[in-house]
This record gives C-alpha cells, structure tokens and sequence, in this order.
C-alpha cells in the first residue's frame, strides 16, 4: 500500500524539474535573443553620427550599459604608446573635479595599451600590474577591458569597471562587447574619413577664396582674419593667431587673432616660445599641453594643445600662424597639422603675388608720375616761359604806363604759375609714402589744419624737392617750427592775411611765415620763439624774427639739408 501509494509522485517530481529547467533555458534564450537585438540596436546608434568625439562617447555610454556596468571610459592612444584622450562616462561634474588628472596609460590601462586583447578580473587590485588610482578617484572593482581596433591599428581601449550588484563581469559580457568594439572600429573609421573628407572640402574652399581675395586687390588685413578664421573651423581649434616678426625678426607680435582678441598688440620672443621655433626652423611644432612645456605661454589663455606652422618656407618666413585648444581636448592630429601647413604654405604665397601686384600697380603710378612731370617740363612750362619772354620783350613798345603795368603784372602771374607747376612736377617726383605721408603733404595739413581757428587760409608756396631732399631729422626740426610758427600765428598775431613758403635751394631748406597782424611784442620776442632759433642752432642754421613786408611779422627758418 504505502509503496503502491507513493510511486505516482516520482513520476510527477521529474515533470517539473524538466519544466522548470525548459523554463530557465527559454528564459536564457530570450534573455540572449534581447541582449542580442540590443546589441544590433547599440551597433547602428554608434554608427549613425559622423563627428568623431560624438562616436567616442556613444561608444562608451552603449558599453555600459550593455553590460550593466556603473562606470566606462574610452582612452585613446596616441604617440608613444600614452592615452592622448580619456573620455569617462558615470561620474557626475563634482566627481571629475576631485580627481587630480586622468590617467597617463600606465598599470593595468598600459598593460592594455602593451598587450591589446580583452582582458577580464574580479578585483583591479589584484592584478600584479594594477598602478592604483589617481588621487581623488572613487574606488573600483570589478574590470573589463577591450581593444578598439581599425584594421590592423590600435585606436584605443575600452574600460568598463564595477558592475552593477555587485557581480563580475562574465564570459557573455566580454563576448558583446567584443562584438560592439569590432562595430565601433568601424564607425570610427568612418568618422574619420568624414572628418578629413570635410577639412580637405573646407581647405580647398579656404585656399581658393584666400587666393582670389587678395590677387582681386582685397585688404590684406581682412584676408588674413579670413585665414585665421578658416584655420580655427579646420583644425576645430579654441584660438587662431597669425603672428608677424618685428625687431629685425629678433620678436614676434600677434597682429590677427580668432577667439582670443585679448591677444592682439601682444609681443613676444623668438627664443622660448612655441611660435618662435616655429619661425626660425621653418618647421611646424606641435605641443599635446602647451602648459606642462618649457615654452612661455600667455597667462591670460589656458592653452593645452597648440600648433605653431611657419607662413612660408624656410629662407623667406612672412609670419607665423598658431592655433589651440583648451585644455583637456583631443590634440592636433599629424593630418591636419600637415593639411594646415601646406594652406598656410599656400596663403605665404597668395601674400607674396598680391605684394607683387602692389609693387607692379606702384611701379606703373610712379612711370606715370614721371611722364606727366617730363610733359609739364619739356612742354607747358617751356610754353610759358615763351610766353612770359615775349611780353617781357612787349613792355618796351608798350606807351602808356597802364598798359605797361599790366603786362608786367601778366609776367608776374606766369612766372608764379611756372613756380606752382615746379612745385607740382616735385611733388608728382616725390615718393608715394602711405596715406600721402611725405613732407609736402605733412606741411599741407598743418597749414589748412589753421583754417578754421583763423577763418581763412593761409597762402602756401612749396618748392624743390622737399620729399626728396630734406633729411628725415631735419623734415622733422621744420614741422615743429612751422607747428609753433601758426600756434603763435592763431593766438596772437590777430591777422587776416597770412603767407607760408617752404623752399628748398642751395644745399638749404627755408621756412618763411608772414602775417599782416599786429606785429611782435614791444621786446621783440614772442613766447616760443626761442624754441625756434634753438632749432637752428642744434643743425647749423639761422632764425630771424622781425616786421614784415605785410605790416605783421616774418619768420624765416633755414638750416642745411645735407
């Protein structure tokens, strides 16, 4: 009875042990079928976005969660078998700020770095190779680690620590991520060929648009703002600057400048700064963190990754242009560093054709200057001075007195209009100085400078060469004489008729100012006249100062030009 009565449960006990264990495969199966369709669903979001710092961090957010882990990051490796970049996901702004610095690829990560296969542990710490933690960094166990590879190259690693309840990471979670490192080698690939796909568009649209600007006749300054803007969008850099040499090349100065215009105006050396190598090798020079070299930095510009490329090859540098990004970003890659060098190579030379074109439109403007002043000579004053010989000779037939004062009055006119074409044939002779900067065109603002505190202009007579024969010293002497000359005119001469001539003769230049005012004060001097006759003194000339022919008073100024 008792054995009869028991034997029907057997039977039902082994049902449910096989219904409970089709039960737990079917759950691992499902288990596996949605961790699977995961795992497709994380591949194509890695791969759906081209810019290349966006596919890194997306790559280690689908890691974690993935398999669950609390904390990820993705070091990239760059020269020397160091992490170039550590993007961390999991820790909060807070967390980031306490650690002291991201790790420089040794201990574990190095041993990653050495030997790129996947490598999976229970405790960090255990490990003969671990380095321990920066200072500040909150602890962690449990580790997964994984090569990001591009073909045959090692781009960089996958860190994935402390997973979530406490548990390990198992040989499942190592397999998917595995599978999601293989997919993310490829959209990084892709990410970077777009990347240097939309530099080289945007270097070849710089180029053509730099080139076209300034052979067109555009400002050279708006051109290079154009160039550092340009650079900035290329190399995706925080600050641009195009620096030029002054001192005889012994300093640099920061004449352009995009995203930092604090820096305009600034100068610096040639030796001990990342633009002075560059200038004097002829080299570009690249730097992972400007601030943790030996080179001078601004302090007013936390710079971590910098470039400096030379304007020009080596022999005839023009310039120098840097570029930088904060600290903490990707560096520069040899890609575009190179890119950049050959379109700031390319630029030099668009600044060379269009000093040519300059030079040649310069050339062209003096040869005509020079026929036009050979026309006035050889013909309009030859013509005159005909004209001005035959009344000459007309004044003896010339009965009435009348008739013979206006015509000496006519040869008086011609013989001053032969002195204002003189004039005009010196000054057409003269150099083309920027803005009209020689020493006529300087006399001609001061003397119109006075019309409105006078309420009429001065006459102006200018003969010689005065751009061309007057010493720089010595055009500098007469421009303050004849700046003291109409102050004094202006405060105390109360004239309405003044007459200023500036005439260069007999190894002399003579500087005469006449007014028909009150005349000087009863001792003969006036205030600052002094300062006039010191002048002279100081380059072996005379001053005089005394009644002139207008009623008022004459100044007349002369020294050496030689």
């Amino acid at each position: 009875m008792t054995t009869g009565g028991t034997h029907p449960l057997i039977p039902s006990m082994r049902l449910d042990e096989l219904l409970a264990e089709l039960q737990s495969r079917l759950e691992a199966v499902l288990a596996t079928r949605d961790r699977v369709h995961t795992l497709l669903e994380a591949v194509v979001l890695v791969g759906s976005d081209l810019q290349l710092e966006t596919v890194l961090r997306r790559i280690v957010e689908t890691a974690t969660q993935l398999v669950d882990a609390s904390y990820g990051a993705l070091g990239v490796i760059g020269e020397e078998n160091t992490l170039l970049e550590f993007i961390p996901v999991g820790l909060s702004e807070e967390e980031i700020a306490r650690i002291e610095h991201w790790p420089h690829g040794l201990g574990l990560l190095g041993l990653l770095i050495k030997e790129p296969r996947p490598l999976r542990m229970s405790r960090i710490s255990d490990h003969p190779e671990s380095y321990g933690f920066p200072p500040g960094h909150p602890p962690m166990g449990s580790f997964l680690g994984v090569p990001l590879r591009l073909r045959e190259e090692v781009f960089g690693n996958l860190y994935l620590t402390e997973k979530r309840g406490g548990a390990d990471f198992d040989e499942e979670d190592e397999a998917v991520v595995i599978a999601l490192a293989t997919a993310a080698g490829v959209a990084i690939e892709n990410a970077r060929l777009y990347g240097e796909t939309h530099r080289r568009e945007i270097w070849l649209q710089a180029s053509s648009e730099v080139t076209t600007s300034l052979l067109s006749g555009a400002d050279v300054g708006d051109v290079l703002n154009q160039v550092a803007r340009n650079v900035r969008d290329m190399a995706d850099a925080d600050v641009a600057s195009i620096l030029f040499p002054i001192d005889d090349g012994r300093a640099l100065r920061v004449l352009i400048s995009e995203g930092a215009e604090s820096l305009l105006g600034t100068e610096i050396g040639i030796d001990g700064t990342l633009a002075g190598q560059a200038y004097r090798t002829g080299e570009p020079v690249t730097v992972r963190d400007l601030a943790a070299t030996d080179y001078e930095t601004f302090d007013s510009l936390p710079i971590g990754p910098a470039t400096a490329v030379p304007l020009g090859a080596a022999g005839s540098i023009r310039g120098v242009l840097t570029f930088g990004k904060r600290p903490g970003r990707v560096p520069f890659a040899p890609s575009t560093v190179r890119m950049l060098h050959s379109f700031a190579g390319q630029a030099a030379i668009a600044l060379e054709l269009a000093e040519a074109r300059r030079d040649a439109e310069r050339l062209g403007l003096l040869e005509d200057r020079d026929r036009i002043a050979k026309d006035l000579h050889d013909v309009v004053i030859q013509r005159l001075f005909a004209v001005a010989m035959t009344l000459m000779s007309t004044i003896r037939l010339v009965d009435r007195p009348e008739g013979a004062s206006r015509v000496q009055h006519a040869i008086d006119e011609l013989d001053a209009t032969i002195r204002q074409i003189r004039a005009t044939i010196f000054a057409l002779q003269g150099p083309l100085g920027p803005g009209g900067s020689g020493l006529r065109a300087q006399i001609v603002d001061l003397v119109e400078g006075t019309r409105g505190h006078l309420g009429f202009l001065p006459g102006l007579r200018l003969e010689g060469p005065l751009d061309n024969a007057v010493p720089e010293p010595v055009a500098e002497h007469l421009l303050a004489v004849l700046r003291e000359a109409l102050s004094n005119l202006v405060r105390h001469a109360k004239a309405t008729r003044a007459q200023v001539t500036a005439e260069v003769g007999g190894g002399n230049i003579t500087l005469t100012v006449e007014d028909n005012g009150v005349g000087l004060s009863p001792d003969g001097r006036r205030s600052g006249l002094r300062n006039l006759d010191d002048r002279a003194d100081q380059l072996g000339g005379t001053f005089e100062a005394g009644p002139g022919a207008l009623g008022g008073t004459l100044l007349r100024w002369s020294v050496p030009t030689g």
